[in-house]
């Protein structure tokens, strides 16, 4: 593909492109925010100015500069580049590209760069079909991703290449590029008398959610649906903008890795005890279309791995939240929903329960297999009282305060506690029990 296939700037081209293609940057000058990558000294920002370019994939949400960091290097390497969309390429496109860059080599010395925009959509196979032309250097690849790598590019093609995470733009990145299309009179709105408010522009802002491309498409509806005044002027206010961004843009994929840290957050905050964060992320869950299922399994997973007996009830009401979801539906169970998280985020906290789970399993997996103490062995089946089953066993009931000391853990496992209660909310009352019945034992033993 030859460089020059990429739009140019003269103006004969511009006309009739979106504002956000318009605006794209031609060089790293231009370019704005992602400093940790491509800020001056940058390791990448270097090897591009130095046309070393070894293969890399960009990830990082839409709108945040991956596909136009791909144009820049474009216009500055040496190198033939090719540019493939995985949605709509497949193996054979790739086999093309590759062979010609074989030849390329070989006859040329030149290398071949190629970017494959939303590599994540390439199955295994297709990717798997890169890896040799990798390996042996016949291409240098690019590829870029709104997904996590570690989740959908192949460990083989991922060991090869260097990782690059792109961050949603800052508000003042974002607020530099709108005063810059208003500014360029070539590509943007320079030569065009607009008054734009400051607070119109802090919303438009504010509502891209870091997203570049939404911004400006955002300012290119303002200008292009608002009349000038009698004196020419197009003024955007407040209220155009909010008429040309209605909604912020929610960076949440269902299946993504921003799914993932979004759910990790919520869990985290109300183990945490902060109430404000957990409504936040719950708030951006069901803003998201999250299935109100899938959160009130994790609230109800949490009552229980978290708050544990610290507070009995944390588990009944998560409980009535997941009950509340499958009777009534959103929008009416966002409300039992905050109920449930709220109350496991303010609850005292144990994982005792976990604990003590978790070891008893270890114990059940990797000691020895103790058989039943013949006291506790079922006497009701049929010739089992004949052979001793249930023999001596002490009814607590029979005892003073309903309790007995007596075995009840196989022999080799006597000396074992599973459960140590926290200090904190109801496990203290469940202490003090476990401490009297100890001290019965101690009395009992020492009768003996």
């Amino acid at each position: 593909m030859d460089l020059f296939d990429f739009q140019t700037d003269d103006q004969s081209n511009l006309n009739g492109r979106p504002l956000a293609d318009r605006m794209r940057p031609q060089t790293l000058d231009e370019f704005v925010g992602q400093e940790q990558i491509v800020g001056k000294g940058r390791l990448l920002r270097r090897a591009i100015q130095a046309d070393k370019l070894t293969p890399m994939i960009f990830f990082g949400p839409p709108g945040t500069g991956k596909t136009t960091l791909a144009h820049i290097i474009a216009k500055s390497t040496s190198a033939y580049y090719e540019q493939l969309n995985a949605v709509t390429s497949g193996v054979g496109d790739l086999r093309k590209i590759i062979f010609a860059a074989e030849e390329r080599l070989k006859f040329d010395r030149q290398k071949t760069i190629l970017f494959i925009d939303e590599i994540h959509r390439f199955n295994k196979g297709q990717q798997d079909a890169l890896l040799p032309s990798v390996e042996k250097g016949t291409i240098i690849l690019i590829g870029a991703t709104t997904e996590s790598p570690m989740f959908e590019i192949n460990a083989a093609l991922l060991s090869r290449s260097r990782l690059f995470r792109f961050v949603p733009l800052s508000n003042e990145d974002i607020r530099q590029i709108l005063e810059n299309a208003l500014a360029d009179k070539k590509r943007g709105y320079g030569d065009v008398n607009i008054i734009a408010d400051a607070k119109a522009l802090d919303h438009l802002v504010n509502v891209a959610n870091g997203d570049s491309r939404t911004a400006l498409h955002a300012l290119e509806l303002a200008v292009l649906t608002t009349n000038p005044d009698k004196d020419g002027v197009i003024h955007i206010d407040r209220s155009v903008a909010e008429e040309s961004i209605q909604e912020k843009v929610l960076q949440y994929d269902k299946k993504g890795d921003n799914h993932y840290d979004t759910v990790s957050a919520f869990i985290k905050s109300m183990r945490g005890s902060d109430p404000d964060a957990t409504l936040y992320w719950l708030a951006k869950m069901i803003a998201a279309g999250e299935d109100p299922k899938f959160i009130a399994r994790r609230i109800f997973i949490h009552a229980a791995e978290d708050v544990g007996l610290a507070d009995p009830n944390a588990i009944l009401v998560a409980n009535a939240a997941v009950t509340a979801v499958t009777f009534i539906g959103l929008p009416e169970a966002r409300i039992p929903l905050a109920e449930a998280a709220l109350y496991v985020a303010t609850a005292p906290k144990s994982n005792a329960a976990v604990v003590g789970i978790d070891q008893a399993l270890t114990a059940v997996k990797k000691e020895t297999s103790g058989e039943v103490p013949i006291h506790l062995r079922d006497a009701h089946y049929k010739g089992a009282a004949q052979l001793g089953h249930g023999k001596d066993y002490l009814y607590p009931h029979d005892f003073e305060g309903g309790y007995v000391p007596q075995d009840y853990l196989p022999e080799h496992l006597r000396h074992k506690t599973f459960y140590h209660p926290s200090t904190r909310g109801y496990e203290r009352t469940v202490q003090k029990r476990l401490d009297y019945f100890a001290q019965r034992d101690q009395d009992e033993k020492k009768k003996k």
